[in-house]
């Protein structure tokens, strides 16, 4: 029994571990370990841009790139997919850029705090707000549709 113990905790830590691992990982590259595909979109995406950083993600076996960058004082990190396709664009907003029904129901949401941060998030599949909180020391974010209806979290 104590040598049981033992094993069968560390076969769970392993199994959680690995999990962590397979599920996301990033890291900073350059724009020279771009694929070809991805370095042309990354141009054409940032013209006009301060470009931070680059980066590269597995999350789940799935490989995508993104460029973080600033464009007239507002930041905007684009993912690209390895044949050069744009996945998703996350733009910062001004409270005031985003469509009422978002807006109210951020603000709603947001009672008691301060809104931090809003960054718009278009995809093939959707657009979405997300605004950065902070009540009571605390940080926390609101994803809303532009209609003002909840939008489920995203990876």
């Amino acid at each position: 029994m104590k040598t049981i113990f033992p094993v069968a905790l560390s076969s769970v830590l392993t199994v959680i571990f690995c999990s962590a691992i397979a599920k996301a990982s990033e890291k900073q590259i350059t724009y020279y370990d771009l694929p070809a595909a991805v370095q042309k979109t990354a141009q054409r995406e940032s013209q006009g841009a301060t470009v931070l950083r680059y980066s590269k993600e597995v999350e789940n076996g799935k490989v995508d790139y993104e460029v973080e960058m600033i464009v007239a004082g507002k930041s905007k990190d684009i993912s690209i997919d390895p044949s050069g396709k744009v996945v998703e664009i996350e733009q910062q907003l001004s409270l005031g850029a985003v469509p009422l029904a978002a807006k109210a129901a951020i603000q709603k949401g947001a009672a008691g705090g301060s809104v931090r941060k809003v960054e718009e998030v278009r995809s093939d599949t959707e657009t979405a707000y997300e605004a950065q909180i902070l009540n009571n020391g605390k940080h926390r974010e609101i994803r809303v549709h532009a209609d003002g209806s909840a939008a489920p979290e995203h990876d």
